[in-house]
Formats: C-alpha cells, structure tokens, sequence
C-alpha cells in the first residue's frame, strides 16, 4: 500500500519543498511519474494556469516526469484514456480550489478507481487544501456549514486546511457534526505524510498540525512524528 500526503494550502510555496521533496522520495525518485489534477480549480476557469504551475513547481523540486491530467469535470474523471494514466502515476496530486466540486467530480468515477488501484500499488495519493480534504472520509462543506462524503483514502477522519488562518474556526462545530471522527488541523505550506516505518505520519514545512481529542489538542512541528487512529484503506 502506498502513502497519503496531506497539504495545508498555499501550495507550490517555499514552505512545501520539505514535504514534496519527500513525497518525490516516498514516489520513487525524480524519474517517478507525478500527475497533477487541476479539477478543483475549474470552476473559476483556472485549471490550465494551476495546473502549469504544479508540473513547474514539482519540476523545480527535481522531477522528470511530471504532468497535468485534464481532469477538469465528471464526463474526463470518467475518461479511460485519463484514468489509465492516472491508475500508473506513481504521486497523483489534487491541487486547492473548490471542494465540494472536486469531491462530486471524482466521487465514484473512472479516475477515483485508478487513484485507488495506484495506491494500492504503492502511489503516493495526496493534495494541498481541498485536495487534502477529500482524501478523506468527511470534508467540512463550508457552504451548507455540513459535513459531507469524501474520498476515503482515510477513515475515521477529516482534515481542516489553512489551520493558522481561518481552518481553526471550523473546529467546534465538526467536533459536533462528527463526534467520533479525527479532527486534522493543518497549517498553511505544510505537510502531512505516512512515511514512518510502523506507519507513522511525519511533519513537513514551515507550520504545525494540530490533533484534536475531545478534551485537547495536540501540537506537531516539523520533523515531529505522530500516530493517528485513523484508517488508511487498503481495499
């Protein structure tokens, strides 16, 4: 089974060439094939610009083999040709945007499955913001304030990106909309990855992540490890 990689936001920014450069390394090396998916971006038409700047950024951290798969809408996330690229990718990125299209684009569709057999093929699967959100079993759908489905490439969890800002505010009310669930506060150009040799997650970038239990919270800097009692599927 593959890793997990989940990103704050602020994406293709100094404080992300820590985790990146791991997840490259995790991958397979600079010769890995590393595919970003720009869909999230699509609703404000930004999918091309952003998904440029993933393959120049992922590029300038070292990589040979990177590209933009035109997974923009539901008719190309179920498009074979895409799907069969992705399903051999060995670090599938989802760029930030908006997320409740990205979650309904990708959900049951062609590429979700290639994602899938990709990491179950050893792939690292990860996102930055709303690319993060959706890896998980629940993301915090800020327009009807509900928790809704993701992708659950993680169970038992939800992630609250750009945590230093404003993802921090969304704590009390997922503590009540999903009580059993793992709260996953993550900073702004920093990252989260399963890399440890029991399966430990390992923190990268310039930020903290912040675990929240029902009476606490837990800090994380870089460098620091950490387990979560959170399920990564392996299907």
């Amino acid at each position: 089974m593959g890793f997990v990689l989940l990103e704050g936001g602020n994406e293709f920014m100094i404080g992300m060439a820590a985790a990146d450069k791991r997840a490259i390394e995790a991958a397979g090396g600079r010769k890995a094939p590393i595919r970003v998916i720009p869909a999230a971006a699509a609703p404000d038409n930004n999918d091309r610009q952003a998904g440029a700047n993933g393959v120049a950024w992922f590029q300038s951290l070292g990589a040979d083999n990177v590209r933009s798969v035109p997974v923009i809408d539901r008719a190309s996330a179920d498009q074979p040709d895409l799907a069969r690229e992705l399903e051999s990718a060995k670090f599938v990125f989802m760029l930030g945007g908006f997320t409740r299209y990205l979650a309904e684009t990708l959900a049951d569709s062609r590429v979700r499955e290639a994602m899938r057999i990709a990491h179950r093929a050893g792939a690292v699967i990860g996102g930055s913001s709303a690319g993060a959100m959706v890896l998980c079993e629940h993301y915090f759908d800020q327009g009807s304030g509900q928790a809704l489905p993701g992708l659950n490439f993680l169970q038992g969890c939800c992630v609250l990106p750009h945590h230093n800002r404003f993802g921090k505010n969304w704590a009390p009310r997922l503590s009540r909309l999903l009580p059993g669930a793992s709260l996953i506060g993550v900073d702004e150009e920093t990252g989260l990855l399963n890399d440890g040799p029991a399966g430990e997650w390992t923190v990268y970038g310039k930020g903290v992540v912040t675990v929240y239990k029902p009476e606490s919270q837990t800090v994380f800097g870089h460098g620091e490890q950490l387990l979560l009692p959170v399920e990564v599927k392996n299907y």
